[in-house]
């Protein structure tokens, strides 16, 4: 996996993913930047969500579980002072599928943050990561 940022003005950068994707980032506008792109921690805090997400309906979708909605909302902290690494972090799922299970959903969410969440796994380790879900069947 490659990556590349490049710096454009201020607090701007341009960041290029090895797929071929671009995204802007800025910082706030007391650190020089213009509020014209997501910050760098909130992109990682993205990531996550997007990782976990993705986990959780690729298992429930091998489950033969029919999903029809999913939202990933998360909720973090960072450390007073500097490294301002995320300390506590909570992510809270909302599935939607006519006839999903809490057993099924609740699977799906343990096994994507103890064995295939990448990015959960790794910052796991400086923060503590919670979960929880609810579902709509709609």
């Amino acid at each position: 996996m490659k990556a590349r940022v490049k710096w454009v003005d201020g607090a701007m950068m341009v960041g290029e993913s090895g797929s071929g994707h671009a995204v802007v980032m800025d910082g706030p506008p007391d650190f020089g930047g213009r509020n014209l792109g997501i910050r760098p921690m909130e992109m990682l805090l993205l990531g996550l969500g997007g990782c976990t997400q993705f986990d959780v309906l690729l298992i429930l979708r091998k489950g033969r579980h029919e999903v029809t909605g999913c939202e990933v909302e998360l909720e973090a902290e960072r450390a007073k002072s500097e490294p301002k690494v995320f300390t506590r972090i909570h992510i809270h799922y909302r599935v939607t599928g006519p006839k999903l299970t809490g057993k099924a959903v609740e699977r799906a969410v343990r096994l994507s943050a103890e064995k295939f969440c990448s990015a959960s796994i790794m910052l796991g380790a400086t923060a503590e990561v919670t979960h929880d879900y609810e579902i709509l069947n709609v």
